[in-house]
């Protein structure tokens, strides 16, 4: 008997001591999928959580898949976590992405049409409208899409048009009156970014939906006169866009010019997929993977009762007239170690004690209003800090420009190299740069995704110098949906440290040490290693020993290899990894100590939090970094030591408080499969993204992770 795919390399993959990178990510963005099946959500909820399926698919397969691709193309050797050389592996990751886009559209018409028709809302065609509502349509495409449409056709005289990464494409195959059947075309009609998903005709207490391409189809015929059209096939490709910088000697000279040039690359990249629609044309879609190199597992067929591209589904989330149909998200509380928010200067705050921010929970105004602060204030001298994502109208870059106004000395490292931000970021950058701040564009072959602010400010005859270290973004937009870390200090030591940072990032600087920093690239493999050991070491000596750790992705071999010793030495690890986990907890004679759980639900999981217990003289650090190749060799990362007891029980607390979650937890098992984590019997519900609109200090205060 013949094994499928899945079947075939299981035995491969379960032997080894690492889960695959890859496969881990697909298995989270199933737990995303779980999000929108879950019955106590509204269908608008449910719809949100299958639109970022699917945009997570979409960057999946352009920077990991087109990453496969760059090995596969060029004959390059690789053999992943699981065991899989190249061509395996594809073949096993397809299978499994595969069987995550049939769970997707299943989902879709058994669950989310049925849902959307229940709240008054409905996906058709143009046939099930009235004749009306028909002209009403016909009008539309002939004003608004008719002239934005080009039929690109593709014979012997003509080169292959370059259809677009990620827009729907109607591919036409065609035939003159009285030619042989051997002599047809195909011709492309890409569908524009910029026309609304969903053509809207609203009724009394109902939205009637048309898809774009529903509208465009019924009026194809305008585009193909006096030809025979053969077949309608509608489909969309996603490319790779997986790209490296190349390095050169003159790479500060070309380093805008080299990044511009990427992103051209990247939206002409080979294609690493197809969905297509069903009925399409055998020859046409023949002749696409000929031309593309591609196999037949990288086609995605969709069922005509479904749609292709879900991300199309924030057209309906977004609509005014549900806006109180979403839930509401509480407004932030007042952080703990910073009560006097909005009453007192914040400025004399942090003269006098240190602040931990928890966003969403608490607000990001507390930095924003430092910045504007600061822009404004004759005393500030400098402000200098590292950027990576910013929102759109962003707070940030008005301050900044008002204090390079106000002739203060303003240094920031743009980081043009976040993924999918380049060009925003090249625009922001230019924009400072004018304004006479020091730009500084990324470092050519590290990313810096360290997050750090210093505010330099003459306070009567001292220098006071405001820092700022967090594990998010400085982006207001995310910071009401992502859960993130943030320490204002005015503490010395660590002042200290992030000066002597900027110095390395900006300059041509080789510090000493760092006191209660940890930096990427230079040591935080080895130090973080040294923490494990040491736990470790303590557990064989019989003293109490505990590791706690909160992170996005755990994918390094080197810190996955330590865990397991310290396990063997009897070590408690517990870790909270929301997304790819390349570790395997509870093998016996390699992991039996080591707990893994995954948090997916209203926020995103994106604080980094390390606990060491230390035999009782704990060590706790926040910061950027996630435990991943790419933060410890690749990255401008940071991790800060808390010191201050109360903040530091507030971190010990947010992973106490996840580890108690039985709402959007979810328990990773040996085989690197998740079960959801439910209420025992007789047990309360335990949701952290309510929990923590309602911390009080005492109970964080008696907080224990090992006993």
């Amino acid at each position: 008997m013949k094994l499928a795919v899945g079947d075939k390399y299981e035995s491969i993959i379960q032997k080894s001591d690492l889960v695959s990178r890859d496969l881990s990510w697909v298995k989270f963005n199933e737990r995303v999928l779980d999000q929108s099946k879950k019955a106590h959500r509204t269908i608008f909820e449910k719809l949100k959580f299958l639109a970022i399926t699917a945009s997570n698919l979409d960057e999946f397969f352009m920077i990991r898949v087109g990453s496969l691709y760059n090995y596969l193309d060029y004959d390059k050797e690789r053999v992943d976590y699981s065991g899989l050389r190249e061509e395996p592996f594809k073949e096993k990751l397809m299978k499994d992405c595969q069987r995550f886009h049939l769970d997707q559209h299943e989902h879709f018409t058994q669950v989310i049409l049925p849902e959307l028709h229940q709240e008054g809302i409905s996906l058709v065609n143009v046939s099930k409208l009235t004749v009306e509502e028909q002209e009403k349509v016909r009008q539309y495409f002939l004003k608004a899409i008719y002239p934005m449409l080009t039929p690109m056709v593709y014979d012997g005289y003509r080169t292959f048009p370059i259809l677009m990464n990620k827009l729907l494409v109607f591919g036409v195959v065609t035939t003159s009156p009285g030619e042989r059947k051997d002599m047809r075309k195909m011709s492309f009609v890409q569908i524009p970014a910029n026309i609304p998903r969903f053509f809207e005709i609203e009724r009394d207490n109902s939205l009637t939906l048309i898809p774009i391409e529903e509208v465009i189809r019924e009026n194809l015929i305008s585009l193909f006169r006096n030809v025979e059209i053969e077949s309608v096939s509608l489909f969309r490709i996603t490319r790779n866009g997986d790209f490296s910088l190349e390095e050169n000697e003159d790479m500060d000279a070309n380093f805008l010019e080299e990044v511009k040039r990427k992103l051209m690359e990247r939206k002409t990249g080979r294609v690493v997929r197809i969905e297509i629609e069903e009925g399409y044309s055998k020859w046409m879609l023949n002749s696409l993977l000929e031309r593309w190199n591609l196999k037949p597992d990288s086609v995605y067929l969709v069922k005509r009762a479904s749609m292709i591209d879900f991300t199309g589904l924030w057209q309906i989330v977004g609509n005014k007239r549900f806006r109180e149909r979403l839930p509401q998200i509480p407004e932030p509380v007042k952080p703990l170690s910073y009560p006097e928010e909005g009453r007192a200067d914040i400025f004399d705050i942090l003269k006098e004690k240190d602040i931990l921010l928890h966003h969403p929970y608490n607000n990001i105004d507390s930095i924003l209003d430092l910045i504007e602060k600061a822009a404004e204030d004759p005393d500030v001298m400098a402000i200098k800090m590292t950027i990576y994502r910013l929102a759109k109208e962003s707070r940030i870059t008005r301050a900044l420009l008002r204090a390079a106004e106000n002739g203060k000395h303003v240094s920031v490292l743009f980081e043009v190299k976040a993924r999918f931000d380049e060009e925003n970021n090249i625009r922001e950058a230019k924009k400072l740069q004018k304004a006479g701040c020091f730009v500084i564009y990324g470092i050519s072959n590290l990313k810096t995704h360290t997050k750090l602010l210093l505010i330099v400010k003459k306070d009567d005859s001292e220098i006071t110098r405001y820092v700022h270290l967090g594990s998010g973004n400085y982006n207001e937009d995310t910071a009401r949906l992502y859960t993130d870390i943030g320490l204002l200090t005015t503490n010395e030591t660590l002042a200290n440290d992030v000066s002597e940072f900027f110095n390395v990032i900006t300059g041509h600087s080789v510090p000493s040490t760092y006191r209660n920093l940890i930096t990427a690239p230079r040591d935080m493999r080895n130090q973080l290693i040294e923490f494990i050991e040491q736990e470790a070491q303590n557990a064989r000596n019989g003293l109490p020993a505990g590791i706690f750790i909160k992170v996005n992705s755990l994918e390094d071999s080197e810190i996955i290899y330590s865990l397991y010793r310290a396990s063997q030495s009897g070590v408690t690890i517990k870790l909270i990894v929301r997304g790819i986990c390349c570790l395997r907890p509870g093998r016996p004679g390699l992991s039996e100590n080591i707990e893994v759980v995954s948090l997916v639900g209203d926020f995103l999981e994106h604080s980094r939090i390390y606990h060491f217990h230390n035999n009782g003289e704990t060590r706790t650090y926040s910061g950027s970094a996630d435990m991943m190749v790419r933060s410890f060799d690749k990255r401008l990362e940071s991790l800060f030591k808390v010191e201050s007891t109360l903040l530091e029980r507030q971190l010990m607390n947010i992973i106490a408080f996840n580890l108690k979650d039985n709402v959007n937890a979810y328990v990773m098992q040996e085989d690197g499969t998740y079960l959801a984590k439910h209420p025992k019997e007789g047990e309360e519900e335990f949701n952290v993204h309510k929990a923590f609109f309602h911390v009080e200090a005492d109970e964080v205060m008696k907080v224990k992770l090992v006993e």
